[in-house]
């Protein structure tokens, strides 16, 4: 599989991340389809059919990302509980 560059990759995230802050998935329909637009773009830079992963992929493989983030390992909606203290 080809790997976008990061700066690709960074550029798609800061996009879909304005779009949505602007909400433009309740906007008007070239909003709309610019949003839609990221979203396949961010899915097929990655390799993957949905936005959401789309979005930890791309982050993932950013230069700040940890070798150690499990981030993709989780399946609860839920965020993990604080550590006790």
């Amino acid at each position: 599989m080809l790997m976008a560059h990061p700066a690709v990759l960074q550029d798609l995230i800061a996009q879909y991340e304005t779009l949505t802050l602007l909400g433009a998935g309740k906007s008007t329909p070239q909003a709309r389809q610019r949003l839609a637009d990221i979203s396949y773009t961010l899915c097929v830079a990655t390799g993957t059919g949905d936005t959401d992963m789309a979005l930890i992929a791309a982050r993932h493989r950013l230069s700040g990302a940890r070798p150690d983030d499990d981030s993709l390992l989780q399946t609860s909606a839920s965020p993990a509980a604080p550590p006790a203290v």
